[in-house]
């Protein structure tokens, strides 16, 4: 049980600092307030989840701990529901209600999207 748990921090360490560096980058290079950062982390995470799914259903990924390190810490890190729904709330309150609306369709609809297109591509591989 230790190992595993050593596994999924591991994976959240690492998933937690691609998350930083890699809004910060977008969001800076931003012309507006639309959280792009996030956004793009968020589907980026869901496309890598459903990739790693589709190969661990595969066989392709060997143990139980890699797995774990790979969609519960990793993704769970770098992924950021809780951002994304204080984002969506400072949306609301600055008034920004298209913002809001487009952040939280297009966050839902390209994740869904992301998820599905990971795993699809690991059935190309043969």
């Amino acid at each position: 049980m230790l190992k595993t748990l050593i596994f999924i921090g591991a994976g959240g360490f690492v998933g937690s600092i691609a998350r930083y560096l890699l809004s910060q980058i977008i969001q800076q290079n931003a012309t507006s307030s639309f959280p792009w950062g996030t956004l793009v982390v968020n589907v980026v995470g869901s496309l890598l989840i459903g990739l790693f799914y589709g190969l661990s259903e595969r066989g392709a990924i060997g143990s139980s701990e890699v797995r774990l390190f790979l969609t519960v810490g990793l993704c769970g890190g770098f992924t950021t529901f809780s951002t994304f729904s204080n984002e969506n709330l400072a949306l609301l309150r600055d008034g920004q209600f298209s913002f809001f609306a487009m952040y939280a369709f297009a966050s839902v609809v390209l994740g869904l999207v992301a998820v599905l297109g990971g795993f699809a591509l690991t059935k190309m591989w043969n």
